[in-house]
This record gives C-alpha cells, structure tokens and sequence, in this order.
C-alpha cells in the first residue's frame, strides 16, 4: 500500500497571497476613487461647452468679449439649481468667464468649482484657460 502525500497549501502561504492582495487594495483603492472623482467631474466639464461655444460665436459677431454674458449675443442664459448628477449651475460673466459649480456628488463638494475664462491673441482667436479646484486637483488639464 502506497501512502499518498496530501496536497494544498500551507499556512504561510495563505498568509503571504492575503498580504499581497490587502497591499494591491490598499495602492488601487484610492486610485479608484480619484478616478471615479474624475470621471464624475467630466459632467461639469462638459457643460461648460454650450457656454464656451456661445462665448465663442459672440465674440466672432462682436469682435469683443465684453457683452459676451448669459442671455445675450448668442450666449445661452445661465441656469441654477439643477439638482441631479454633478453640475449645479453654470453662469456666464460680462468678460464671457464662465463659472460652473458641481453639486455634491461622488467625492466631488460645492467648492470644487472651475472656471473657463477667454481671452483673444493677436490673430483674433480666443485661448481659453481653466483655473480653480478643477485644476487644483487635476481634474482638468489647462
């Protein structure tokens, strides 16, 4: 009669594979909540570009970006108060600065706010520059 040797794996090494894997959730798990940050905020970002698009037309119309505000010269009118998802509200100042503000939502909080603002080169195009907390936390790149 052959004796058979047990087959498996020993305590050690069950311990070592739970140690590497609480190592791997421990590095991912906050790379993932930035991303999911990230993703979320693209909403915000995004809404941004009725605004930008309308900035954009008015000062092609006008040739400056000083009545380039919500609600007039092809600039769509601000809004306020939404309440789903991650966009609050958007406004647009008389400069054609544009100003978006995210409800709270998925890690992201009311004071993470970004800014669009334009401003014409010497050929007459418009560069547009993102600051606030969406750049702060590289949410956007400028």
């Amino acid at each position: 009669m052959q004796k058979q040797s047990q087959q498996g794996f020993t305590l050690i090494e069950l311990m070592i594979v739970i140690a590497i894997i609480g190592i791997l959730a421990a590095v991912a798990l906050p790379a993932y909540q930035d991303y999911i940050k990230k993703s979320a905020y693209s909403e915000v970002v995004l809404g941004m570009s009725a605004a930008k698009s309308g900035v954009t037309e008015c000062y092609q119309f006008t040739s400056a970006l000083t009545n380039c505000a919500g609600g007039s010269n092809g600039v769509p009118e601000d809004f306020e108060e939404k309440a789903d998802g991650a966009l609050a509200k958007i406004s647009t100042a008389a400069a054609g600065v544009i100003t978006a503000t995210p409800n709270p939502y998925k890690g992201i909080v009311v004071g993470d706010t970004c800014t669009l603002t334009p401003a014409a080169d010497a050929g007459g195009y418009l560069k547009w520059t993102y600051s606030g907390e969406c750049v702060d936390k590289k949410w956007v790149a400028n």
